[in-house]
């Protein structure tokens, strides 16, 4: 994963706990050693989504997730299929006929 970004969502989960990130492994059990209910993961979800520009998190894949290591995992792999933004004087698709 990049590591700007393993850095970022290591920080949205700590704030949202109010933990140390440097004290997050990737094995930290979500429901388990940080308390956190299906409320508490959802919120989660919603702050990486706020704060990570393209990231989007299916509630279904939400209920999947376990650890840190299993959401880090989301996150690249949503932020892999991200788009790139077309440059200047790029077709997006969007040409009319006359």
């Amino acid at each position: 994963m990049n590591d700007s970004l393993t850095i970022k969502v290591r920080k949205i989960i700590a704030g949202h706990f109010g933990i140390n990130p440097n004290r997050l492994p990737d094995e930290s059990r979500f429901r388990d050693d940080l308390r956190a209910d299906w409320l508490d993961r959802l919120e989660l979800m919603i702050a990486i989504e706020d704060q990570i520009v393209g990231i989007e998190i299916d509630d279904i894949v939400v209920d999947h997730i376990d650890t840190v290591g299993d959401l880090m995992r989301v996150v690249e792999s949503r932020y892999k299929k991200k788009p790139l933004p077309a440059g200047p004087g790029a077709d997006n698709g969007s040409a009319q006929v006359s």
